[in-house]
């Protein structure tokens, strides 16, 4: 038996220069044929942890994520049956980590498909109010957590480490005082690499320094 609440998911990655947000094409009513980011109702005598795992498995093909509590949103008329809240929870993962694993495993989801942030189709209930809160969260806390770093591959370069600030963002940053500001900070550990397979000049490899990161923080 289900319970009055349910489990959405905000999950984000990071290809092709942009920043991009899993949902899912929902094969039910209400909203049927619609995008829709992850979720489902919670059980009636389901823990909320369990159901987090539950639902990101069955509408992603996801599991072993770590998942951090968004916030509830409980407006009068975010659903078609009535005041019915969710609990949102969002989580950044590697794009190369993840690609080959996304697969919903419940009927009530057609498909589940990468969007940039800034090319997101019209979603159901209050889905684009939850991405909304969700981005400005991790807007706020590119100076404070490792979230920026966590969309980016092991090793990568200042114009890649760029691209994420302003996908992030939402708008362009000035190369040159970017790449100052970044030095400046000292979390960055230049690497006696290059990049392997491009076209272009190849440009030098870094590595993000966590240690540093958490010692500045006082966290170490």
């Amino acid at each position: 038996m289900q319970s009055h609440f349910t489990i959405d998911c905000v999950i984000y990655s990071f290809t092709e220069g942009k920043l991009h947000v899993l949902l899912n094409e929902r094969n039910e009513y209400p909203y049927k044929d619609w995008w829709a980011l992850p979720g489902f109702f919670v059980e009636k005598d389901e823990e909320m942890e369990d159901a987090v795992k539950r639902i990101l498995y069955e509408h992603t093909g996801l599991k072993d994520i770590f998942m951090e509590q968004l916030g509830a949103f409980a407006g009068v008329k975010r659903h078609p049956q009535g005041r019915i809240m969710t609990v949102a929870f969002s989580t950044i993962v590697k794009y190369n980590d993840v690609k080959s694993k996304i697969k919903p495993t419940t009927t009530y989801m057609r498909q589940a498909r990468w969007f940039p942030i800034d090319q997101l189709p019209e979603l159901a209930f209050d889905h684009a109010q939850i991405i909304q809160k969700s981005l400005q969260n991790l807007k706020y806390s590119l100076n404070y957590s490792t979230a920026i770093y966590e969309l980016l591959p092991e090793k990568f370069t200042l114009t890649q480490l760029q691209q994420v600030y302003e996908a992030v963002l939402g708008s362009a940053l000035d190369k040159r005082n970017f790449r100052k500001k970044i030095a400046n900070t000292g979390f960055l550990k230049e690497l006696p690499e290059v990049q392997k397979g491009v076209s272009y000049r190849a440009a030098r490899l870094y590595k993000f320094d966590r240690r540093k990161f958490q010692k500045q923080l006082g966290i170490d």
